[in-house]
């Protein structure tokens, strides 16, 4: 278990920056702060759009039982699937006993885990590698790229990916996008949001004929830099993947609280 601030501010960056996206995405989307439940769902076909996550500190069993539930009853009442994202640091000792157990009988399935990380590491040396030119995202065509490297990495079909983000101005002006080209193709993409004081990392992907060169560290490091340099911030923040988790602290990142990411069951 890490020291709890730290994970309550990976919880707290999810639901600020999930905000942001969402409402981009759809401005009548349901962002809502319940008692111990955010809501940040655009009902859309990108699947990373639509996310519920658990608020509580400390929940013990009972407590996290019941709102699964409520979870549950949130997420079937929508249209396009979606994730409940868990912090395990967030819950007692016995409740992270019972989470299975508690998660099958909600009614979810889980889905793959990964870890909140953050770090002071800002500002960092302008990145390169010897494969890569970068392109910050700033047309959709260029969007388009950035979706389709995400679809290609997680699995999604390419019109959903595209459906969520192509045509957005909040990804072609405010959100720090970047491609990482080799030999004038996408290969590799990474963001950076300013959320709360703290820069977010987010859509970070390699095509996968191309894992495993150090490229999404590249990218990441270069998403990083360009933030910094533009907003001054020096704290930075993320939610990784298992498959993702090496790559960060190479960077500076700590791994905060442990992640559980649940669907409905099929």
């Amino acid at each position: 278990m890490t020291d709890l601030a730290d994970s309550i501010e990976s919880m707290e960056q999810l639901a600020v920056a999930w905000r942001a996206f969402v409402q981009d995405r759809d401005p009548d989307a349901d962002v809502r702060d319940l008692p111990g439940i955010a809501i940040r769902w655009a009902d859309h076909r990108f699947t990373f759009w639509n996310c519920v996550t658990l608020t509580d500190t400390g929940a013990d069993a009972v407590l996290l039982e019941r709102r699964l539930h409520e979870a549950v009853d949130i997420m079937r009442s929508k249209t396009h699937p979606g994730l409940l994202w868990l912090f395990e640091d967030l819950v007692d000792d016995n409740a992270r006993a019972a989470l299975p157990a508690a998660a099958e009988r909600a009614g979810l399935e889980y889905a793959f885990s990964g870890t909140g990380m953050a770090g002071d590491l800002l500002p960092i040396p302008e990145p390169a590698h010897p494969d890569l030119t970068f392109v910050r995202v700033t047309t959709d065509e260029q969007l388009c790229s950035f979706a389709d490297l995400n679809s290609r990495a997680y699995g999604f079909p390419l019109e959903d990916g595209r459906d969520g983000l192509v045509g957005s101005t909040l990804w072609t002006s405010k959100v720090y996008a970047y491609l990482g080209m080799r030999d004038d193709v996408p290969v590799t993409c990474a963001a950076t949001v300013e959320a709360e004081g703290r820069l977010f990392v987010a859509l970070v992907a390699t095509d996968p004929e191309w894992q495993r060169r150090g490229y999404a560290e590249a990218v990441t490091r270069k998403a990083l830099y360009e933030g910094a340099q533009a907003t001054g911030l020096t704290r930075a923040t993320l939610h990784a993947t298992i498959a993702g988790a090496p790559v960060y602290p190479r960077i500076g990142f700590k791994p905060n609280s442990p992640m559980h990411f649940f669907g409905l069951k099929s």
